[in-house]
């Protein structure tokens, strides 16, 4: 088809793949300079210069790919008002008859997770198992935190587990595809970015859209609880077998103090950008625990999609292990149009 332009995007691995102990990412860019000679085929003859959103760096037809700095291709999503570090390997690449410069991405402060989802209704988790109620659930969470408070030798820990215990969401729902913006709490906080809260915003919305939780079993409550409080006196997750060597806390893993898996539950820090929003996070919620300890909760679907920029009219359809694929496969959409832009602008400075 010899596009003007072509927007390229993989993973941030693609970079140190190897087959045959040669790096594919170095075929990836003699290919995409000289398509026709790629192909093996009699074609219109055009060339690309592959380009670069976040520096100067451009790779053209004839140019040895060990003479070029391949990170500098990589986004980095937190750079550009998206509340999540997300690095990705994106290329453009434009015809060589197209005259003119790409222009960069601009570098924005950071967003934090707070400033992107506190506003949403605060939600309780479901229970799994035996009867769902508001009522069982607080009994749950709370007779959970005094008991991990009791056993915790650190005396800060242990306070705020016991505080936390005594201030669990009053209202105890647990939200809905469509659920109701007016007569729930939330912690609103405007964005640092009059934009963003734009991007996000649809006046004409008068529920908010797939806010619903998961069902949670009764020992993961601790767990998540815990962990959140953790969090927030520490300002990171607590560290797999070391830091969760607590009764009624370890999973039954038998691998479990082999240190592959401390990051197991990880907490996203409302202070910060999220961890990369990926597909698995349809699987559990381990590694996705919203930072309050008072919902004792994994995120939402439109947490997520909060956290990747999708807009709230966006309304995610199927089953809720589709929805968060769609969220979690999905290149940020704020950042895909900041890129747009990057490209409008290329092409309207042409003469």
């Amino acid at each position: 088809y010899s596009p003007s332009i072509f927007v390229m995007e993989n993973v941030k691995g693609i970079l140190s793949s190897k087959v045959n102990d040669k790096r594919v990412f170095d075929d990836i860019l003699i290919d995409l300079t000289d398509p026709d000679s790629a192909l093996n085929r009699v074609g219109k003859g055009f060339k690309y210069r592959i380009c670069s959103l976040v520096s100067e760096q451009v790779f053209r037809a004839g140019d040895d790919p060990k003479s070029i700095d391949p990170n500098k291709f990589i986004i980095r999503a937190e750079n550009h008002s998206i509340p999540q570090a997300r690095h990705r390997v994106i290329l453009v690449g434009i015809r060589e008859d197209m005259p003119g410069t790409l222009g960069t991405l601009l570098i924005n402060d950071h967003v934090t997770v707070e400033e992107a989802i506190s506003e949403l209704p605060q939600l309780r988790s479901k229970l799994s198992k035996g009867k769902d109620s508001a009522e069982r659930w607080k009994k749950i969470v709370k007779d959970q935190l005094c008991s991990l408070a009791k056993i915790t030798t650190d005396k800060s820990l242990s306070n705020e587990l016991t505080n936390t215990a005594y201030e669990i969401i009053e209202n105890g729902t647990t939200g809905n595809l469509r659920f109701p913006k007016k007569g729930y709490s939330s912690e609103c906080r405007s964005y640092n970015s009059n934009l963003i809260r734009e991007w996000f915003s649809d006046n004409r919305l008068q529920v908010w859209l797939n806010h619903e939780t998961r069902g949670h079993m009764d020992s993961d409550l601790g767990r998540y609880g815990y962990a959140a409080v953790f969090a927030k006196i520490n300002n990171r997750s607590p560290k797999g077998h070391k830091e969760f060597d607590i009764q009624g806390l370890k999973p039954e893993h038998k691998n479990w103090e082999s240190g592959k898996f401390s990051d197991r539950f990880r907490v996203q820090l409302k202070e910060y950008p999220s961890t990369t929003i990926t597909s698995h996070i349809s699987k559990d919620g381990h590694y996705f625990i919203h930072y309050d300890a008072r919902q004792c909760r994994s995120l939402t679907v439109r947490e997520a999609a909060r956290l990747q920029t999708f807009p709230d009219n966006y309304f995610f359809q199927g089953n809720r292990t589709q929805q968060f694929h769609q969220v979690g496969n999905a290149v940020p959409p704020y950042l895909a149009y900041q890129i747009a832009k990057v490209l409008s602008d290329f092409f309207n400075n042409i003469k």
